[in-house]
């Protein structure tokens, strides 16, 4: 079915969070800050953080910024304390869906993200609901057409621990968190140049939405992940045209 491609799921999800590059620098400062706070603020020493300044390096954050808020995180200067917290629940169709956020202010953000669920089709569970239809892994993902025998090759002697050819051509190497930074290394050293290389919560058994359905599962996620405090939506909806 091209209409629920997982590529074209992928190349959909990338594409709006880019159009929302405005709210992917506060969202990146939020992990440098409580990834500094967590493990520190050596960036040798912290693979969390390391992450964190990855990916503010991938959306032009200055570095002036990203040292700013690690001094703030350690306690070297002035600033807010962000505290996490993980929220489930059901979109359309009984869509599992994980809301990862950060805030200052967690009576704030649960009114917020329960209200976006019951005003736009879905409901919130309780901790636990559906956190099990997710795996917490590293995944990279390569467009169709990339060499599979040598992705395939790289990937598993740097310790992946699958490697998936989807219907539509792409390819997608899944890791254990730890591993995430030696497999990316090593497909980089390679030349293999992913798509999207992300530690992610990768549903286990999507399911497929269309039509009406889908509109309404992609406004009512579009509505969670524009929340202030939320970092990450993950959910296992296909959504076809």
């Amino acid at each position: 079915m091209a209409g629920h491609s997982k590529w074209a799921n992928i190349q959909h999800r990338k594409g709006r969070q880019d159009e929302k590059r405005g709210k992917a620098w506060t969202r990146v400062i939020r992990e440098i800050m409580v990834a500094a706070r967590l493990g520190g603020g050596d960036v040798s020493a912290n693979p969390r953080l390391r992450l964190a300044v990855e990916k503010a390096k991938a959306v032009n954050l200055p570095v002036d910024t990203v040292k700013r808020n690690i001094d703030k995180a350690t306690g070297n200067l002035e600033g807010v304390s962000y505290e996490e917290i993980r929220y489930e629940g059901y979109g359309i169709g009984g869509a599992a869906i994980i809301v990862d956020c950060m805030t200052d202010n967690r009576v704030r953000t649960v009114a917020e993200v329960r209200h976006a669920f019951s005003k736009y089709g879905g409901n919130m569970g309780t901790e636990g609901s559906v956190a099990f239809q997710f795996k917490h892994c590293g995944q990279f993902v390569f467009a169709p057409g990339a060499s599979e025998d040598k992705v395939m090759e790289v990937a598993l002697e740097a310790g992946a621990e699958d490697v998936v050819t989807g219907d539509d051509g792409s390819i997608e190497v899944l890791c254990s968190p730890a591993d995430f930074e030696a497999v990316k290394t090593a497909l980089e050293a390679a030349g293999l140049k992913p798509e999207v290389a992300e530690v992610t919560m990768r549903a286990e058994n999507p399911i497929e939405l269309a039509g009406e359905d889908a509109a309404r599962m992609q406004k009512l996620l579009d509505v969670i992940e524009d929340l202030d405090d939320v970092q990450d939506v993950f959910h296992n909806a296909l959504i076809g045209d």
